[in-house]
């Protein structure tokens, strides 16, 4: 059956990103929605949907509709979630789920009491480097995790005007409060420390424990040029290391011999280093950032189906550690 959905938020983020990959699934677009004309009638030549309103609420009062999707702002997400959840229809959002973590469980509670679900845009879980680290890690052939380093840095392009570091924390870092759970277990502790070059120039370092008994560092800020390549993860355990760099390139280091002395030196399956890049010369629509990935799990979650997306409980999660995260730092 095609799901046919109602869209909200026309902004770049949604018809460069997410809905080109989402028509890419078997679901059809019955309406969108935009409070901005132009961007709401350049959605509509672009992906062929001529139902367009600048009313959410129209929009999500619809009869013709099984779904509700939308990218917008945290106040709206919050807004619309409800509204759509009360009128009896599944929800995907982008994150942040709402701009608080009281705001997020009130989306939690409203998905539990109409038993509607409620599926949330954490595609780095399924960015193909993180994919492929997160796999192996469940596969029993890496071990106990010991500790989790890494970086997801930013430029300070959310500070355009007055500096607030609201958009910062609820937009970029949200991501890895999700993320590192993900990949190792719930976090237990979380701990921080900050420097500050100048109004919209921050660096700090997250410390973790977690539930598993690994421990971990993260440094995300504003330091650095999107321009440049600004994540890296590594995941360590007994004689092993996982590498994630940029999201497309995965090195799995294992407990290999000496070559140099050894006159049969050999490359050995069972331990040597393993390594994986994707292929960008390839004439395919193919999205190592995750979007399509997430989204096919998304879609039949919608529909019903027990799947792997992300849940507004993981949005709690992930809220309540960005919060505890502010508090830490003062910011």
């Amino acid at each position: 059956m095609t799901l046919k959905i109602g869209w909200i938020g026309c902004g770049v983020h949604a018809t460069q990103m997410l809905l080109p990959q989402l028509v890419r699934h078997d679901v059809q677009i019955a309406a969108l929605c935009d409070i901005d004309g132009q961007r709401l009638a350049s959605a509509g030549r672009q992906f062929g949907v001529s139902s367009l309103t600048s009313d959410a609420e129209e929009l999500i009062r619809r009869c013709d509709i099984d779904a509700v999707g939308m990218a917008v702002g945290p106040d709206q997400h919050l807004q619309f979630g409800k509204m759509a959840l009360e009128r009896g229809l599944p929800v995907f959002m982008e994150k942040p789920p709402s701009g608080s973590a009281a705001g997020a469980r009130e989306l939690l509670a409203a998905s539990e009491k109409t038993g509607k679900p409620l599926l949330l845009g954490f595609m780095k879980r399924y960015s193909a480097g993180n994919k492929i680290a997160a796999n192996i890690l469940r596969s029993g052939r890496f071990g106990e995790i010991y500790g989790l380093t890494g970086y997801y840095m930013t430029a300070p392009g959310y500070f355009a005007g007055n500096v607030d570091y609201t958009g910062f924390f609820l937009h970029h870092c949200v991501h890895y409060m999700d993320l590192v759970s993900f990949l190792v277990s719930p976090v237990t502790k979380l701990t921080a420390r900050k420097v500050e070059k100048g109004r919209g120039k921050v660096l700090f370092h997250v410390n973790f424990d977690f539930e598993c008994g690994a421990i971990g560092t993260i440094a995300m800020g504003t330091a650095q040029s999107r321009g440049a390549p600004v994540e890296r993860i590594e995941i360590m355990g007994d004689h092993q290391r996982i590498e994630v760099d940029n999201v497309v390139e995965v090195r799995w280091n294992r407990d290999s011999r000496f070559k140099v002395d050894d006159p049969a030196a050999t490359l050995d399956d069972a331990a040597d280093t393993l390594m994986w890049k994707p292929n960008f010369t390839a004439a395919a629509n193919e999205d190592p950032k995750g979007y399509h990935s997430l989204l096919s799990d998304v879609i039949p979650a919608l529909m019903g189906d027990e799947t792997q997306a992300p849940t507004i409980k993981d949005g709690v999660v992930a809220m309540e550690g960005l919060e505890s995260l502010r508090v830490e730092l003062a910011l």
